[in-house]
């Protein structure tokens, strides 16, 4: 695994480099599947985010194929530029705070719009904590989370 994320890093770094940018990434490994790279502040934030993420996606796809190609078995990347992702899970889940009371308050279940992976996941994780179920439905963009009252004695 140490192998995995000191490429990884490397890796990102001459990414990186390549666009004029020398800086230090910061690798580490949340829970020893997801290999996270955390990309601090610096003038070409706007650039290597992109619009909604896409270039930051697409980082950390690269970054990814790049070890699957070097036949590492950890190749889940997860490319965080500025704590943009951070910043995004917060303030989803403070929009999430509304539907949650809101099942909480009718018990009746609710359907959220389509949303991606890491989106779900973020609001999943946060529904535990309110003590809601939270359930993923649908196929490919039209998948989306299902809020339901968490069943008793559960």
């Amino acid at each position: 695994m140490e192998e995995a994320i000191a490429y990884a890093k490397k890796y990102m770094e001459d990414m990186l480099s390549f666009f004029g940018l020398n800086t230090d990434v910061y690798a580490t490994t949340e829970d020893g599947e997801v290999i996270e790279l955390h990309i601090p502040s610096t003038h070409l934030n706007g650039f290597l985010i992109g619009q909604r993420g896409d270039t930051m996606r697409s980082l950390q796809y690269m970054t990814s194929m790049a070890l699957k190609n070097q036949g590492f078995e950890q190749t889940r990347v997860n490319v965080d530029v500025a704590d943009y992702k951070k910043h995004q899970a917060e303030r989803l889940v403070q929009r999430a705070e509304a539907w949650f009371k809101q099942v909480q308050e009718s018990g009746e279940s609710k359907s959220l719009a389509p949303m991606n992976a890491a989106d779900r996941r973020v609001i999943h994780k946060a529904a535990v904590e309110y003590g809601l179920k939270s359930d993923s439905e649908g196929e490919g963009r039209d998948r989306h989370i299902v809020l339901s009252p968490a069943e008793k004695g559960a």
